[in-house]
Order: C-alpha cells, then structure tokens, then sequence
C-alpha cells in the first residue's frame, strides 16, 4: 500500500514518491438517511451571535468565535458575556462570504498566535486572505496584534463559494488551506488560478516543500488538489489522514479522502445535477477524476467537519462529526478504510455551522443564524 499523507507529514517522507490510492468501492448515497430525534446529548446554549462562522478551542472551557459579519469574540463557559477581540481587519460580507475560519497555530501556547481566513474587499471584486496574528488577552476583551496578510488569491473577483478553511499538518510545520471556485465553475480546473483548489502552505504562507507540482512556481507550487466546488470542512483524522467535505450543486455533496494530486472533477463530474436541472456527468464515468468516499443527494449542505478524539462519548471514537446546513443536523460518519459510513444523523435545532470537540471531550456546535447559538453537547 502506498505511503498515506500521514507518513507524508510525519515522516517527511517527498510527495513525488508517492501514487494516489484509488477508492475500492462504489461510494455510499447517505443522502436518503433522515435525522433522529433520540440524540445522545445533552445540549446548553452558551452563548448567541449575529451570524457565527467558525470555532477554535483554547481548552476545555475557552474559545475563539467568528462572525461573517467581521467580529471575533472570546468566549468563556465560565458564564461571562463574550468579549470582543479589537483588530480585525475589514471584511466583505456580503452572501457567504466575510469572515470565516479561524485556528490556533500549532505552537500557540507559546506564541499566542492565531491564523484566520476572510473575504478580503478591493477594487474589482474581493479575494479570499489568510492572515495571522497574536493574541493578546486583557482585562474585558483581547486584541490582535502585529498582523499580516500572508496569502491572497488573485485576482480579485466576484461570486461566492470561498472555502477559507484551515488545518495544521500533524507535525505542525505546515497548513493545508480550501479555496472555493467563487462560483466559477470552470475555476475550480484552471491550474494557475487558485480556486476549488485546497493549498498546502507553510506557516508563512507559502507554497510547502514537497507539493506535487513544487518546481512549477505559481499558484501551482501551492496546489495540493484540485476540483473542488465548496469545501466548508477539512480535518485531519487520527491515523493523519486528511478528509474534506464540501457542498455539491443540485444534490451531490461530497465526503473526500484529500490526497496529493489528486482531481476530484468539480465541474466535470458530480453526483448532483446543475441547478437548472441539466445533468452533469456523475464520476464513474470519468476515471481520471476521483470518486468522493461518500455522498448525500439530496443534500446535507455539509459544513464543519471534526474528528472525535475524547472520552465522553467513547462510542464516537474516530468518527467524523460532519455540520448540516440544510437538513440542521448533526452527522456522525465512520471511516472505513477509503470509504465511509454515515452511522448517525442527529436532529439538531439550527443549521449547524461548525463543529469542534474540546480537549475535555464535550462537542461544541455553532447555528448559523442571527442569532445564531452556541451550543456545547455533553452525555445525557
């Protein structure tokens, strides 16, 4: 079997030496699963914002939150009213974009330092940006100090469809960054532009030694996949394998194992159709493309994506927890070699935006709406 991105990663083993492991199996429908009400959790609403986008823990108790609005807050569950974070820097918010991911650097305990992504304005459209900054927490709020933009896709354009979501390497030494095709379709296939596209940078946001296509320079240096539609979730499982699952056209939504190379053949191929009813070719058809591991039509609208890792819901060990936007649900999907399994779908009382588990193993889910809630789930 061929080395998988976690030997990449952590062994630093060279991308070029290694061939995309093609999927065994003819991917799972999940879509037609409906949601159950017999959820094993207990939910507590923390706190509530206009519009939340993302969550990143500090630890079991404390967290960072976005709003697509512009706004980050610091939340403690303590029980203090959220506190805003100063700095931020102007956003376009407008339809789906705005201010978006946000995530801790691998070293933050030392460096205080935070990454984030948003939908930055400028003349003749607006561009997704990756920027980075220290947190400095004080009495009654916190602020973002020395920060620098250290990534842009150019040019500026219009449309929505961003991604800007963000993962760490295992090792730390590197971020694998979603950029959506803006809905520009015929982007997501264009290898100088980086869009539908997810990048693998260092921590300075550059294109990161070993990439597939390292020598070329450009935005193909940076490029880790492509064929990408709408990625809202990237997370690393507990073997260091990476997983993305971004939302399809008129049905198709998409679980995929993300490996280096790789085209997943949005706008070639999907399992959903154009919203105008035209049919598009689905992926068997296509073998150069790679088939998603799982797939919802009718959809899910897929949203955060988190591995569960704790111990207070042993039975979800290793399982994806995977936000649903449209059916406002909770996802539980096991994986299963290349494949994967939605075991569980649970009935949730918004659309769910994010997902983050915390270091004491509760979930804490985020509603996107205004007001949107912040949920944490613990057992029953």
């Amino acid at each position: 079997m061929p080395a998988t991105l976690r030997g990449i990663l952590l062994a630093t083993a060279t991308v070029a030496s290694l061939t995309a492991m093609p999927a065994t199996a003819a991917p799972e429908n999940a879509g037609p699963n409906k949601a159950t009400t017999k959820v094993p959790f207990q939910t507590q609403t923390v706190a509530r914002f206009d519009l939340p986008w993302a969550i990143a823990m500090i630890d079991a108790d404390r967290l960072i939150v976005t709003t697509k609005p512009g706004k980050m807050f610091l939340v403690d569950h303590s029980g203090r009213d959220p506190v805003e974070i100063s700095g931020v820097p102007k956003v376009e918010h407008a339809g789906q974009n705005g201010l978006l991911d946000v995530a801790l650097a691998p070293d933050f305990a030392q460096s205080r330092r935070i990454y984030f992504t948003y939908v930055e304005p400028g003349e003749g459209g607006s561009s997704l940006a990756l920027a980075r900054a220290t947190l400095a927490e004080q009495s009654g709020g916190g602020r973002l100090d020395g920060l620098e933009v250290i990534w842009r896709q150019m040019p500026k354009g219009k449309g929505g469809q961003p991604g800007g979501i963000l993962a760490f390497a295992p090792d730390g030494k590197s971020l694998f960054l979603t950029s959506g095709d803006r809905m520009r379709p015929e982007t997501a296939q264009n290898p100088d532009l980086a869009l539908g596209k997810v990048l693998h940078l260092t921590l300075n946001g550059k294109p990161a030694p070993g990439n597939p296509e390292a020598a070329a320079g450009g935005v193909r240096a940076e490029t880790w996949t492509t064929g990408h539609r709408n990625p809202y979730g990237l997370a690393f499982a507990p073997d260091g394998r990476l997983w993305l699952d971004e939302m399809g056209p008129k049905g198709g939504d998409e679980l995929n194992l993300i490996e280096p190379g790789v085209n997943y053949g949005w706008p070639e191929v999907s399992y959903g159709d154009n919203y105008n009813g035209t049919p598009i070719p689905k992926p068997p058809t296509r073998p150069e493309f790679r088939e998603p591991a799982l797939y919802w039509n009718p959809v899910i609208a897929p949203a955060g994506l988190a591995f569960y890792k704790g111990d207070l819901f042993p039975a979800w060990k290793g399982s994806a927890l995977i936000g649903g936007l449209k059916t406002q649900s909770l996802s539980r999907v096991t994986i299963h070699g290349n494949s994967a399994h939605e075991d569980e779908r649970f009935a949730m009382e918004g659309r769910i935006r994010d997902v983050a588990v915390a270091p004491d193993g509760a979930v804490w889910v985020i509603e996107d709406a205004s007001p949107g809630r912040l949920f944490r789930l613990s057992p029953r």
